[in-house]
């Protein structure tokens, strides 16, 4: 049985890995190998990483909705020089590639990251343009075609250790006109989707539940959407895509293989099953033994074939 695919130039093991700001750095969770081991992981996306130290967005930033949850993080992290020194070492020994998760404010951000991370020689990146939770860059960025094309363009000039994706959301933006831009500047591949803008109110106190207001909506509620949206890029680019957004069991994670995602993300789930993946790798294989599929590329696609009302 084959779980292996080529995603841009990666070789994973299996499809599967966490989505960017669900999973920390990666190297948090070496020590929690009888829970989760990485080490199965098709790769680690880590948390996103800035040029300098964000301390994020003030307290309340995370709350539980009905079948999914808003955060406003704000892209905490520890900067680029910490991550170097304190992350990258460890994390590029475990032997599963890693994809690093950039964002910038401005494009010459952009440009100094992917210099240093390609002379640090990581193996991918994911370029952040679709997070909601920040005044300056994420989804300003991404709903702007010209800034994409740029940006992808910098991206693309300064590293060369591996494939570049470009991680985009459907907030007030033809994803599909943004994703074409993407590919023709270069974009090695696409992750979809980023969350959802949303909120939610606590009517007894007329609070928001998350202090800034406006939030990203993850977890089920926003499977469904970011499979067709999946489904529908697939047919306007040739470039590989990851599928990412609500994904609960195998069978969501499956979905998106079907309807033509090279590889999956795994999410707001992690908090609510932190070994989930290693999961959804073990209930995939019985899937394939159960269906006789031999190789999990023979699934991938599937679905662009079958006609609809079938």
């Amino acid at each position: 049985m084959n779980l292996e695919v080529n995603l841009a130039g990666l070789r994973l093991k299996n499809p599967f890995m966490p989505a960017s700001g669900t999973f920390a750095y990666g190297v948090e969770f070496l020590d929690r190998k009888d829970e989760i081991d990485i080490t199965e992981f098709g790769a680690i996306v880590t948390k996103g990483i800035s040029l300098r130290e964000r301390f994020g967005n003030p307290p309340e930033r995370i709350a539980e909705v009905p079948c999914g949850l808003l955060n406003s993080i704000g892209l905490e992290n520890i900067g680029l020089e910490r991550f170097l020194k304190e992350k990258w070492p460890l994390l590029k020994e475990i032997g599963v590639p890693v994809i690093v998760n950039i964002f910038g404010e401005k494009e010459e951000e952009f440009e100094i990251l992917s210099e240093e991370l390609d002379r640090a020689k990581v193996h991918a990146l994911e370029v952040n343009l679709s997070c909601p939770n920040v005044d300056k860059g994420g989804m300003e960025f991404g709903q702007d075609r010209k800034v994409t094309g740029r940006i992808v363009e910098i991206v693309k000039g300064k590293f060369k250790a591996g494939p570049v994706f470009v991680k985009l959301a459907p907030n007030f933006v033809n994803i599909i006109e943004v994703a074409k831009v993407c590919e023709k500047k270069g974009a090695d591949g696409l992750s979809l989707i980023n969350t959802i803008m949303g909120m939610a109110i606590d009517v007894e106190k007329r609070e928001f539940l998350i202090s800034r207001g406006v939030a990203g909506l993850s977890g089920p509620a926003i499977h469904p959407i970011s499979l067709y949206i999946v489904y529908r890029v697939y047919q306007e680019v040739k470039i590989p895509i990851i599928g990412v957004g609500g994904v609960y069991d195998y069978r969501s994670a499956i979905e998106f293989l079907m309807v033509g995602a090279k590889a999956v993300q795994i999410g707001s789930m992690i908090f609510v099953e932190p070994g989930i993946i290693n999961k959804i790798i073990r209930d995939t294989k019985d899937y394939m033994r159960r269906h006789k599929i031999d190789d999990i590329k023979k699934i991938i696609g599937c679905m662009q074939k079958v006609k609809k009302g079938e």
